[in-house]
């Protein structure tokens, strides 16, 4: 059996039979019902937010982040993520732009953010990448001394804390993915985390058609809500998250002990005052390791074992965006995207497998 880059956690069938069985009772599967609204109010206790709005994934969670707050105009954030933080921005009729990344976390790189802030600007949209989390501080007091929104594409930091805070409680909004390989999932789903309750309204129409009641509609909302299986999918993964997580963490540890320090290969390091959930395990292949990137990734996939390059290309060089953006502008995160592959990470990855992995790009 092929050992695949990630794999989903999933509770016990019995568990899972019993946490849908009410749904053949009500025959309420969608429109917010009772798994919907219980899932809602363990996620604010477990993140330790105010405000949680489920939707039907994490990409609809940024769109309708994008139209809640109202932004128009142009949206500073970074190439180096997933295709839905910048196809949320273009889908909503804004425009992004590009600011590069710090070579030790790969996030946002704070000091280039003001240079590209024009008249147009009306937000960032930073991205905490595989765990690391951004420069919040930095962030927030540029956005406050130029009037600006600030969401946080938070898709790889479910559950996370900085300095003990939920990492939900920074920005206007951050936005989570439960797709089903993340570390928290709904099978497919997300959500949009807020302080402010005056958006709660907004981001609610925004998921259900702008429908305030049966004659009244309000926004030009669309159809973005989670149904009641995913739901319920969602209570049982919340009950045992923190054992999956430290499952992670053991994973994590035992990728360290065999790779850290090795000539030409850059670690993903995680800062004390994080509390990570260990989703992903990046490393970057430089140019004084024996293979290359591409390399490593052949020799893995011809033993069975499939890891990924996350995140090439970058975003501003899809085809659909590479007309209208010079990558060269945004250097680190070009060479970055050109040297990192993220091995094997799960909660069931045997650790006698990730000595395995580790051998084979060991070798010579």
């Amino acid at each position: 059996m092929p050992t695949l880059v990630t794999r989903s956690s999933m509770p016990a069938l019995d568990e899972y039979i019993e946490e849908i069985r009410s749904i053949w009772d009500t025959h309420w599967l969608t429109n917010m019902g009772t798994k919907h609204n219980e899932l809602t109010e363990e996620l604010q206790k477990y993140l330790g937010v105010p405000c949680v709005s489920l939707v039907v994934n994490g990409h609809m969670a940024l769109e309708n982040a994008i139209r809640a707050l109202k932004l128009e105009g142009e949206i500073i954030t970074t190439p180096f993520t997933f295709a839905s933080t910048t196809h949320a921005i273009v889908r909503t009729g804004l425009t992004p732009v590009f600011c590069d990344i710090d070579p030790s976390d790969y996030t946002m790189d704070v000091s280039g953010i003001e240079a590209l802030i024009t008249d147009k600007t009306s937000a960032i949209m930073p991205v905490h990448v595989y765990g690391n989390i951004c420069n919040v501080e930095e962030i927030q007091s540029i956005a406050d001394r130029h009037g600006l929104k600030v969401i946080y594409d938070a898709a790889h930091a479910f559950g996370e804390t900085l300095d003990g805070v939920g990492i939900g409680n920074f920005g206007d909004i951050s936005c989570f993915s439960f797709h089903a390989t993340k570390v928290f999932h709904t099978i497919e789903g997300g959500a949009a985390v807020f302080k402010d309750k005056s958006l709660a309204d907004t981001l609610h129409y925004l998921r259900d058609f702008g429908i305030l009641d049966e004659e009244r509609i309000v926004e030009t909302g669309g159809n973005a809500k989670m149904n009641e299986f995913c739901a319920a999918m969602g209570l049982c993964n919340l009950r045992h998250l923190d054992a999956e997580i430290l499952k992670r963490k053991a994973v994590y540890e035992r990728y360290t002990e065999r790779l850290e320090g090795v000539k030409g290969l850059r670690l993903n390091k995680i800062r004390p005052e994080v509390k990570s959930n260990y989703a992903y395990f990046p490393i970057v292949v430089d140019t004084q390791f024996a293979k290359t990137r591409d390399e490593i990734q052949k020799l893995l996939a011809e033993n069975g074992i499939y890891s990924r390059k996350y995140f090439y290309p970058l975003t501003s060089e899809f085809d659909c965006y590479r007309d209208k953006y010079n990558s060269n502008l945004t250097p680190v995160a070009l060479d970055v995207s050109h040297k990192v592959l993220t091995l094997p990470m799960f909660a069931d990855l045997a650790l006698e497998e990730v000595d395995r992995i580790c051998d084979i790009i060991l070798q010579t």
